[in-house]
Order: C-alpha cells, then sequence, then structure tokens
C-alpha cells in the first residue's frame, strides 16, 4: 500500500527534470490522488537533511506549467552517499555516522513508502546502494529511478531522458557562434560541448547542426558560404586524435577557407591534460565522486593552445554550451519519451517493483523496469556507428579510430 512518494532530483541539470516531476505528479494524481508527495530539495542532501517540500493541492492542479521550464524547480545537487568522508566534510552527516542509514531513517521517519530518483548514473548507482541497503536492513521501502543524463552513458539505457534536447539546443548555440568565424581573419571557433567520458552529446550535436547547414540557402558570391560555417573537426573522448596530422589538415582548410571551426567534447584529451599536469607536479582538482572537474583544467583552451600557431589562427575563441544546453526545457522528442517513462514509473511504484525505468539495450530497446545492479556509467558513444562514420567522413576526418 502507497501512502506517501517522495522525489528528488540529482547530479547534474538536463533539460528534462522539470518535466520528469511535472510527470510524475500529474500521473500519481491521476491515478491515485489521495497518495501525498513530497519532494526533497537538492537531491540526497535534501534528503539526509530532511529538507523537503510538499506537493500542494495548488501544485497538482497546474504542474503542466513544469514542462515549459529548463532546470529543476526542486533542486540537484552532487552527493555520493557511500563517500562518507566527504559528507562528514560537508556538515550532511556526523562522524561515525552511515550516511545510507541517516537516508533510509529520513524516509521512515517522513512516512515515504516509495522513493523516486531522477538522475544520470551516479544518482541511480546512488539510488542502487540505498536500495540494497533498505532491503537488507527490512525497510518496507521501493526506489524506482528515471535516467537522465546529456551524455547519454548510462548503461543497459538506449536513451536517457533530456539527451536530444541538450544536442538541439547546443546546434542552436553554435549556430551564432560560428556566425563569428569573420569576426577576423584566420579565426579559429572551439565549440566545447558537455561530454566527461562519453562523446554522444558532441556527435549528437554536430550530426544536427549540420543537417541545419544542408536546409540553408547559402551566397558564396558575397562570402556566406557553408564551406566557412561547416564543423571542420570533430573530438571525442573515444576518438585517437593525431594532433600533428590534424593542425596538417586544419592548416589546409584555414588557408583554403579561412577559417576553422572545432566542435569539441569536453573529455577529449583529459587523459593527455591530467598525465601533463601530473608530470608538472600539479594537483589535479576532482570532485566527491573522484572525478576530473573539467571545468577547472579546461580542455578547450587546451586544444585552442596546441592547434593556433600551428594553423596560422590570427584569432582563437573558445565557447562552451554545456550551461545552455543542459538546462533548456525538454523539447517534443524528449517528452514524448519523459511521458512514457513517468507512467511506467508510477506503475513500477504502485506494484512495488524495484528499478530504473528505460529503454533497454538487452531487450530490444523496449521500455522496461531494469534491475538496479545493471546500472552502471560511462557507457562509452560507439564510434562505429555508420552514422558517425558517415558525419567524419563528411567533414573530412580520417575514419575514426578507439582512443587508446
Amino acid at each position: 500500500m502507497v501512502n506517501k512518494v517522495g522525489l528528488l532530483t540529482a547530479g547534474g541539470f538536463a533539460p528534462c527534470l522539470s518535466s520528469a516531476v511535472a510527470g510524475l505528479i500529474t500521473r500519481y494524481t491521476e491515478l491515485a490522488p489521495e497518495i501525498e508527495i513530497i519532494a526533497y530539495r537538492h537531491g540526497y542532501e535534501g534528503l539526509l537533511k530532511g529538507d523537503s517540500v510538499v506537493v500542494t493541492p495548488e501544485v497538482r492542479a497546474h504542474a503542466d506549467r513544469l514542462y515549459k521550464f529548463g532546470g529543476s524547480p526542486i533542486g540537484n545537487s552532487r552527493v555520493k552517499l557511500t563517500n562518507v568522508a566527504d559528507l562528514v566534510k560537508r556538515g550532511l552527516v556526523a562522524e561515525g555516522e552511515n550516511p545510507l542509514e541517516v537516508a533510509a531513517k529520513q524516509l521512515v521517519a517522513d512516512g515515504v513508502d516509495v522513493l523516486h530518483t531522477i538522475g544520470g548514473d551516479d544518482t541511480n548507482t546512488t539510488a542502487a546502494d540505498l536500495a540494497a541497503y533498505l532491503a537488507d536492513n527490512d525497510f518496507d521501502l521501493t526506489v524506482v529511478g528515471l535516467p537522465k543524463t546529456i551524455d547519454n552513458d548510462i548503461v543497459p539505457i538506449r536513451q536517457s531522458l533530456g539527451a536530444w534536447t541538450a544536442a538541439d539546443e547546443a546546434a542552436d548555440y553554435a549556430k551564432n557562434i560560428i556566425a563569428e568565424h569573420n569576426a577576423a581573419p584566420r579565426e579559429l571557433i572551439i565549440h566545447e560541448i558537455m561530454g566527461r567520458n562519453c562523446g554522444y552529446l558532441a556527435a549528437e550535436t554536430t550530426k544536427r547542426y549540420q543537417a541545419w547547414l544542408d536546409e540553408q540557402e547559402w551566397l558564396p558570391e558575397i562570402g556566406l558560404s557553408r564551406e566557412a560555417w561547416a564543423v571542420h573537426a570533430v573530438y571525442l573522448p573515444e576518438v585517437a586524435v593525431d594532433l600533428d596530422a590534424e593542425a596538417e589538415r586544419l592548416s589546409k582548410i584555414m588557408d583554403e577557407v579561412g577559417n576553422v571551426n572545432i566542435f569539441l567534447s569536453e573529455g577529449a584529451g583529459v587523459a593527455e591534460i591530467v598525465e601533463q599536469m601530473e608530470k608538472n607536479g600539479e594537483k589535479v582538482p576532482k570532485d566527491a565522486f573522484g572525478h576530473v572537474q573539467i571545468d577547472k583544467i579546461n580542455p578547450g583552451a587546451w586544444f585552442g593552445k596546441q592547434f593556433s600557431k600551428r594553423i596560422g589562427a590570427q584569432k582563437t575563441m573558445v565557447q562552451k554550451s554545456g550551461y545552455f544546453s543542459r538546462s533548456a526545457p525538454s523539447n517534443d522528442e524528449d517528452l514524448a519519451l519523459i511521458g512514457r517513462t513517468c507512467v511506467m514509473a508510477v506503475d513500477a511504484a504502485l506494484a512495488g517493483t524495484p528499478g530504473v525505468i528505460g529503454l533497454d539495450e538487452e531487450n530490444n530497446d523496449q521500455l522496461s523496469v531494469i534491475d538496479f545492479p545493471r546500472i552502471a556509467g560511462h557507457k562509452p558513444f560507439d564510434i562505429t556507428q555508420p552514422w558517425f562514420v558517415e558525419l567524419s567522413e563528411s567533414i573530412g576526418m580520417p575514419k575514426p579510430e578507439h582512443a587508446k
């Protein structure tokens, strides 16, 4: 019997959080309006602190307003319940406390029967840790997760919520950024796109941007040419980059076209940058999950430094679309998938079936309730997919080869 439901959104933003919250509230209101709903503020941090808000009748009546906005109305944070030292340092638990136990007891104190976690691989592996703890300690509570990440790198989920929208938004961002190519002669533009370990978003963004180029009418006689607006290189964490060969290729493009545009997944080159920092005795900044803090090592600037002189750029501009794209409201493509996911998530919760709702690659991409132990992160982008091979060849890059 479900009497009370808790919601939380966690990890980095993606263009699905606000819509997923709306979808869950709407589905519960349709099926079982008597069930109470609370939302923990700022994800697992709010759960540990007992900081929640009640989903009131007013919110239920107007939940559709949330579909028009990006971000998360209930807030996010990056908290891993098994990283005890970090949580003690941040004052979220006391020395000697088990964060999983603190979270479990808070859920019991709040009378929660079902917890919905909306997040990426870290959020849902943390949910898996919590679900296992609850089961091992005889807590009668069901955890049902929804998969969110613009990197689209959750195993075994084919398409995570928000990734399509993020690619659309990054492509839209690029339209104005690439318009800067004539702001100075021989300009190098680097569009840095989010994607720590997976190049999906950069690849999908490039595909959607190039499709937009194909729809335009050009006027090369006055300088409005497709070649100048095109993507000349796309670099992903999964693809080996021969800097010398690329510098030679891009130098020819600079001479012929007058500018060079690079789409860069922020995780591309990180291994090389970290190796260089460690050789120099520099401390590599990392977050609570042990991830390198990419914003602090600045891959876009690093690639700009590698290529600028070698291709004869008079001006180099690095622009990052990450926060622009990840905080957008869901597009129609994502809204359809979010709607289906929320329906199954509520149905699973009411049936007492835990897991993550996703398009299961090991079940013919069927929307399914996936057992938590099967969830993992850092799924690499498949660079052997025909569409990506064709995309690489269309922009003059060599056939993609896996990085070391």
